[in-house]
Order: structure tokens, then C-alpha cells, then sequence
């Protein structure tokens, strides 16, 4: 199984986001599966144009030159999806946005009635099934996630993936402190 890992904090390795997604692409490592992450703030990834000069003039090609032109095929090779964020208010970071946003070229310009909803078909040679969500909010209740959820619910069934699920973090602070204090197994241990 083929994993692509998307951590979309701008602190990286070193940030909250990093210390929940680590055990989890491990467990999925130790499993078995084939992992590539990667992180947004190391990527140069310019805003979408709305142009769709990937649907028509370039069909599967954005005529940005960026990082996108090195991930799209990796993204459209991968069994799995896991995006990784921080809740930056009530969402997924900039960077991550401008990601999902420049995915479209994985996509046809037509339309189809997929569950009762328009959407667009996969463009041929992508073969992402399921997308995992892995989050952390610094605020202690579990409903700060819902906006998230939805958007990354959307986001799969535009895709036409599975949403196979999320992991959650909320009170990320004391994700920091209790790896400080070398508590951080206690917590994660779920997350393998």
C-alpha cells in the first residue's frame, strides 16, 4: 500500500501536529505500508489561478512551474491520503489550502451524479482510495474539529475517496509539555 503524508504545519518535525502524525505514519510503516511524507512549509506551491488550464489546454498538467508538478504524480500513485494540520481558524493552514486547491488537476472536466451529487470523475492513473485525516487544536473541546471534518469529508468525496477516518489531538499544548517531560508515550500510544 502505497501512503502519501501531507504535514501542513509550519512547525514541521518539531510542531504538535508532527508529535501526533509520527506514531500513526509508524504504525502504518510497521504495518507494512510504503509512506512519503511531506511537509507544506518545504514545498513551493503557488495559489491556483482558476484558469483550469488543466483540464483543457494541458489536461492533467498545471501550467504553474512549482512543487506540484513533482507531487501530483505522487499523489495520484497513492493508495492513501493522509493530511496532517493544525486547526488554523476552523481549518487546515494556508499552505495546506493552496495544496488542496491545486489538486484539481487530478480530475476531469465532466461532470457525474456520484451519490446524489455532482462531482468530478478521477482523471485516469489516479488511484488515491482513502483519505486520513490527523489534526490537533490547541482548544480543549472535541467540536472545534467539526469545521475541519466537513471540509476534509468534501475534499474525499470530490476526490471519490473514501473518508477513512481522522485523528484527533485537541489541547495540543499539552502535546509539547508532556513530551518535554518524556510523558509523550502515555498519549500517542492510540495513534500507532
Amino acid at each position: 500500500m502505497k501512503v502519501v503524508a501531507i504535514n501542513g504545519s509550519p512547525n514541521m518535525d518539531k510542531g504538535n501536529t508532527a508529535l501526533v502524525l509520527g506514531p500513526f505514519l509508524e504504525g502504518m510503516t510497521e504495518a507494512g505500508a510504503d509512506v512519503e511524507l511531506f511537509y507544506t512549509k518545504k514545498l513551493q506551491i503557488k495559489p491556483c489561478q482558476g484558469e483550469f488550464n488543466c483540464w483543457l489546454k494541458t489536461p492533467g498538467e498545471c501550467f504553474q512551474p512549482d512543487d506540484m508538478q513533482m507531487l501530483l504524480p505522487k499523489l495520484a500513485a497513492a493508495d492513501v491520503l493522509v493530511l496532517a494540520t493544525p486547526v488554523y481558524v476552523d481549518g487546515v493552514t494556508g499552505p495546506m489550502k493552496s495544496l488542496l486547491d491545486r489538486i484539481v488537476p487530478m480530475a476531469l472536466p465532466f461532470f457525474e451524479l456520484r451519490n446524489g451529487h455532482c462531482r468530478h470523475p478521477a482523471r485516469d492513473g489516479t488511484s488515491i482510495s482513502k483519505l486520513v485525516l490527523v489534526a490537533n487544536c490547541s482548544f480543549w473541546e472535541m467540536d472545534n474539529f467539526d469545521p475541519l471534518l466537513v471540509h476534509m469529508k468534501a475534499v474525499s468525496k470530490n476526490m471519490g475517496a473514501e473518508f477513512a477516518g481522522a485523528l484527533l489531538r485537541p489541547h495540543g499544548p499539552v502535546l509539547a509539555v508532556a513530551a518535554g517531560l518524556g510523558m509523550i508515550g502515555v498519549l500517542l500510544v492510540a495513534a500507532q
